[in-house]
């Protein structure tokens, strides 16, 4: 009777087991989770031990196996269900599933026998018992030596484990690259090859971030983040024109060791999310990017083939973000962020200078379609973007003040990727900023788009190619007051209204081999047409090769 109970009935307690050994990491980015840099803490998702067959869903009292599971779960308390309270009986189990569900029947027993209570098991039950203690005797030290493997694997990493509250993670990247010889028309842009190239020697940057992951609650957690960088692609050449032709993004060259992330994460409810913080709030780190394999240490190799540069205005730095799942396929990211939150002078603060607020719509109709739609306002107190790709500095520099006029801008874009297989994706996007000098007349606009092919484990799984084509940000039209206008002001150092006369394209390729979980190398080629959105002005080539540890 109890070899024929654990028959019907064990194939729960094996089912727990395998629940709790194996979970579903592979979500897409706008359907499942509330993201906001997710603190990767989360508690077990497990069920605890019934101790009624009613609180079984699936189990009802006329199925055939219900006495069984009744007996085996009111007289030795050896089954358990699913965390959704199912029990899943028509699953079939392996030996080695039966030996779990044995063995804890077993403990069961040897409790009951260790109490004297008047639940001790009869002779037979006990006969049929070591019956089947000898029969899966195999199956039952297999499964002691994983647990005993599994508390010794505790044990270490216990004994050497950064924090029980904090986790440690961070990369570092080291690239090497360099530029063809070219000559560009500035100083004036008058139609002249004039000026030479000066960034054209090969050399290196890296980039080093460690993050540390500190759990307040299971439910929030501190984000914290250190930078260095050293090296450049600058310096190029010496006016606005093409001096951000090409920013790689692990570009980051700093003094020192600095703090590039400070926030709190907090999981409101189920489908809201909150971050607020000092440093590191900003578009990029908040949104949830459609393209998959946006990434400056793993993914394309340019800052512009990241994501479309209105996602990078404003550079914010402390502020608040939330993010919504308002529907299983559909979220809201919602940020306001300032350039310059700890300094109280004029023009800077919280609310006084550059500052930023933007709003997402993410959309998943299928799981192999994502679709995002945004709108960003942005007040500059210099009239840069601070976007760091194409024309970002929207308004001249006054010879008699040595400042430039603040800017009041208004973006939109859309982004859309297609999962077309596994092995191949497409994507765009496209987008639109219109700007004015608060108080006066006239606006300055700009357009940018990109078109991309990305194919996942290309040749190897884990490796990764990708084309990239696309204009960086062009002021197509600027009618600011007279002596404003960029385009012209290059041109003839007069500042009248007009567009930029030619137009860059930005074409990228790069190949990924993932030489291990944690080590990749990335080579790749970027050529630019017409650099500065000066039709006059030599190509670019830049070769490129990416090195990326992370831990």
């Amino acid at each position: 009777m109890l070899a024929w109970l654990l028959i019907v009935g064990v194939n729960g307690v094996a089912q727990k087991a395998l629940a709790q050994e194996y979970t579903d990491t592979v979500t897409t980015q706008a359907q499942e989770s509330i993201d906001l840099n997710s603190s990767p803490l989360s508690p077990e998702d497990s069920m605890a031990q019934i101790t009624s067959v009613s609180q079984l869903k699936d189990v009802q009292p006329n199925d055939w196996a219900f006495q069984a599971l009744q007996s085996l779960v009111e007289r030795y308390g050896c089954i358990a269900g699913y965390p959704d309270s199912n029990y899943r009986g028509n699953r079939a189990l392996s030996r080695y599933e039966f030996a779990a569900g044995v063995n804890a029947c077993l403990d069961r027993v040897n409790e009951l026998i260790t109490t004297a209570t008047s639940d001790l098991a009869i002779r037979e039950d006990l006969a049929i018992l070591q019956k089947l203690q000898s029969e899966f005797a195999p199956e039952l030290a297999t499964l002691r030596s994983r647990v005993d493997s599994l508390e010794a694997r505790n044990s270490e990493i216990k004994a050497n484990q950064f924090s029980t509250t904090t986790k440690l993670s961070g990369l570092l990247i080291v690239g090497i690259q360099g530029r063809t010889s070219n000559r560009g028309d500035v100083n004036p842009r008058d139609g002249q090859k004039d000026t030479d190239d000066a960034g054209t020697n090969t050399n290196v940057i890296s980039l080093g971030q460690l993050y540390l992951t500190s759990q307040i609650t299971p439910r929030s957690y501190l984000f914290t983040g250190l930078l260095d960088g050293k090296g450049t692609t600058a310096p190029r050449f010496t006016n606005s024109v093409s001096r951000n032709d090409v920013l790689l993004g692990y570009e980051f060259p700093t003094d020192n060791l600095i703090v590039s992330d400070l926030n709190f994460h907090w999981l409101v409810t189920d489908k809201l999310a909150v971050m607020v913080g000092t440093e590191g709030v900003s578009m990029p780190t908040a949104f949830r990017g459609p393209n998959r394999v946006e990434s400056a240490a793993t993914g394309p190799l340019s800052y512009f083939a990241q994501r479309n540069p209105i996602l990078n205005m404003g550079y914010g730095h402390g502020g608040i973000a939330i993010d919504w799942q308002f529907a299983k396929r559909a979220s809201l990211q919602a940020i306001y962020t300032s350039y310059q939150p700890g300094n109280p002078g004029k023009g800077s603060g919280l609310f006084d200078g550059t500052t930023t607020t933007g709003v997402q719509l993410l959309l998943t109709p299928t799981d192999t379609l994502d679709l995002s739609l945004y709108y960003v306002n942005n007040y500059s107190s210099d009239g840069c973007l601070l976007t760091f790709v194409g024309d970002e500095c929207l308004t001249t520099v006054n010879t008699t003040t040595a400042k430039s006029a603040p800017l009041q801008t208004n973006a939109v874009g859309a982004t859309v990727t297609w999962q077309i297989s596994p092995r191949i994706s497409a994507g765009a996007w496209g987008g639109y900023t219109k700007s004015y000098i608060p108080g006066q007349a006239g606006n300055v606009e700009t357009t940018n788009y990109m078109v991309f092919l990305n194919f996942p484990d290309l040749f190897a799984k884990g490796n990764l190619g990708g084309i990239y084509v696309g204009q960086p940000p062009k002021i197509t039209s600027s009618n600011l007051p007279v002596g404003n206008n960029v385009p012209d002001f290059i041109n003839t150092g007069l500042g009248r209204a007009g567009g930029q006369p030619g137009t860059t394209t930005q074409i990228e390729a790069f190949y990924r081999f993932q030489l291990t979980d944690n080590i990749s190398l990335t080579p790749g080629i970027i050529h630019i047409l017409e650099p500065g959105h000066t039709p006059d002005s030599n190509s670019v080539t830049i070769g490129i090769l990416r090195s990326t540890f992370s831990f």
